[in-house]
């Protein structure tokens, strides 16, 4: 039984609480009453890079500007929410809405770039944010959102289970592409004419099938043969789908690092990757593998092999440190292949709320 002097010390500490909580919402509800939601505009880029450079420390400009400019021209493949308090952006919030990722027949949206003044977090801006663009999906028919967290940042862990979202179905795998750029520098101090028994690549198996299968860079004329191979693959037209990431990758990102295998002049598989420049105009750390398909006729071949391989070194001369990439659970021989290129599973979480 708990003495009577620890039940009233308990009851004070829960009372006191609930008014420290209820204090909290009615300051929120009174910081809040004198904020607006609206679209975000593209006289917005100064104001919210010049938030994203408080945040993370360096200058996004670059990216951002890629990405107001791909909202404007496609405005149906992006959700863009802007938080005014006091006559002024506090809070923005990008989604890029996708269709037939993972092989989904459905629209999702995917939360990549939402951000807080400094000066006006903790008022609720984040959760009001997330709740117009809700509002905006529910709108448009898109019942799915879908976001990454790192799991070394408690804080967005927090923020994102407080506004419902839960573990998703996907794996994130990532590579580290240190011992590429290794390979590369000991190359080139012993002279243009030096072979590194493994080459590049870091695997005989990987070097041979580069060799053997020509790689180039995609351009804009390969869409209808990565629709073909992957019709091959899927059993559906997914042209749709390829279109907009072709565009992305090309028109978005930074740096043009998707390639296309061929055989006889015929495109038997391609890699869709997309890396941007970060501070300074230096190259991010980071690269994001979106998909890759190998034509059935030729699996087995090495020419998924010498896709990542060539993608890889090719990434490692850019000085990027890591491939991140996503892959659905069921899909056992996609995981599969790319345990076998070295990825591994990341420190980051997929997570996803369904909206209602």
């Amino acid at each position: 039984m708990v003495p009577k002097s620890k039940v009233g010390k308990l009851l004070r500490r829960e009372i006191r609480d609930e008014e420290k909580r209820k204090q909290k919402e009615s300051k929120e509800d009174t910081e809040m009453g004198s904020m607006g939601l609206r679209a975000l505009l593209p006289g917005d880029l100064d104001r919210v890079s010049e938030i994203e450079s408080r945040i993370t420390g360096h200058s996004r400009k670059g990216f951002l500007e890629k990405r107001f400019a791909a909202a404007a021209e496609t405005a149906d493949g992006f959700i863009a929410c802007a938080a005014v308090r006091d006559g002024k952006l506090a809070g923005y919030a990008f989604a890029r809405i996708q269709e037939g990722e993972f092989g989904s027949a459905d629209a999702v949206a995917v939360l990549d770039v939402i951000g807080i003044d400094p000066d006006a977090q903790g008022m609720g801006i984040g959760k009001a944010l997330l709740a117009e663009m809700e509002r905006r999906m529910k709108a448009r028919g898109i019942g799915t959102l879908r976001t990454q967290v790192d799991w070394g940042s408690p804080a967005m862990i927090r923020f994102f289970s407080s506004t419902g979202f839960l573990l998703a179905p996907v794996h994130i795998l990532e590579r580290d592409t240190s011992p590429l750029r290794e390979e590369i520098r000991e190359v080139g101090s012993a002279g243009a004419d030096a072979r590194s028994p493994m080459r590049a690549g870091g695997d005989y198996y990987e070097a041979l099938s580069r060799d053997r299968v020509p790689v180039r860079s995609l351009s804009e004329d390969d869409l209808a043969a990565a629709v073909r191979v992957d019709r091959k693959l899927t059993g559906r037209d997914r042209s749709a789908y390829y279109a907009a990431k072709l565009r992305e990758v090309l028109t978005e990102s930074g740096i043009r690092v998707s390639l296309v295998a061929e055989e006889d002049g015929f495109v038997v598989g391609f890699v869709m990757a997309r890396v941007d420049f970060g501070e300074f105009g230096k190259v991010n750390k980071s690269a994001v593998l979106d998909t890759i398909g190998v034509h059935p006729g030729f699996a087995g071949s090495g020419v998924g092999h010498a896709l990542l391989s060539q993608l890889f070194l090719n990434l490692a001369t850019l000085q990027v440190e890591t491939v991140l990439t996503q892959v659905s659970p069921e899909n056992i021989g996609l995981q599969r292949f790319l345990y076998s290129c070295g990825f591994h599973p990341s420190q980051r979480l997929m997570l996803s709320k369904t909206i209602s």
